[in-house]
């Protein structure tokens, strides 16, 4: 099957994208969801977005992991297929659509997306690490020296021993600024540090106020692969009105034969 495609990324978060409207993409297929993922023999990327129908909302998101998997919800996949479906014609400045998670706002401009995410009720504490649900389960723990950290070694060991098989998504920090953190996310899917998450970040910026590393409601976050904003309101509930914001472009699009 020969297979049109966008290459997109968001803060070096990258994604295969393909418009899957008419439904010919082979969905239960592992095999050829890893296959474009793959560095080396497909196109490469941390993950697979689907771009689908919806009746409700202007498109669904399917997202995978880059081990052939449907994932949990990625914030800067969201961003991404928000760029993607305006380039299609899909949506304009403003959108709704359908992810695993349910349903998401979101804005474009000049190249910049802003997403909607899901309200986050309870943020459990540990020993020296928080653990809240931003569409993804994300582990996020202040550590020294986080440039030369082992993300790879570390996030593994807690990403397994921790939490199981299941998982979660392993997020390391340290403070730069009154409202600044820098993140390195290790993430499970892709089993490696990642350039950017976007469910990580949010889930960064939710945990540092909670704990009152700031109470700044606008917090930028540094990653490896650009800066992102996350943006939100605290109430008796625990937040809402949480807004990821980044850029998300096109890299590339091309064909490619798979077999299905």
């Amino acid at each position: 099957m020969l297979l049109n495609f966008f290459k997109y990324q968001g803060t070096g978060n990258d994604f295969v994208m393909i418009d899957n409207r008419k439904e010919f993409f082979p969905k239960d297929s592992v095999g050829v969801v890893s296959f474009l993922c793959d560095r080396r023999f497909g196109v490469g990327a941390d993950g697979l977005i689907l771009l689908e129908k919806d009746k409700d909302t202007d498109f669904k998101m399917v997202y995978y992991n880059s081990d052939g998997r449907q994932g949990t919800m990625c914030g800067n996949g969201g961003r991404c297929i928000v760029a993607f479906a305006h380039y299609l014609g899909v949506v304009d400045q403003n959108t709704s659509f359908m992810a695993v998670d349910g349903l998401h706002n979101a804005t474009i401009a000049d190249g910049i997306v802003s997403l909607e995410m899901q309200n986050v009720k309870e943020i459990k504490e540990k020993s020296n690490s928080l653990f809240l649900n931003t569409g993804s389960p994300h582990h996020v723990q202040l550590v020294d020296g986080l440039k030369d950290f082992d993300v790879r070694k570390e996030g593994a060991k807690l990403r397994y021993g921790v939490y199981g098989e299941q998982g979660s998504n392993i997020n390391f920090v340290d403070q730069a600024t009154e409202d600044t953190f820098n993140v390195r996310t290790y993430e499970r899917g892709v089993e490696d540090e990642t350039f950017s998450c976007g469910t990580g970040v949010t889930a960064v910026a939710l945990a540092m106020y909670h704990s009152g590393k700031t109470n700044k409601d606008s917090v930028k976050i540094i990653t490896p692969g650009g800066n992102l904003q996350v943006k939100f309101k605290s109430n008796a509930n625990g937040y809402d009105n949480i807004w990821l914001t980044g850029p998300a472009q096109l890299v590339f699009k091309g064909e490619i034969n798979v077999e299905s």
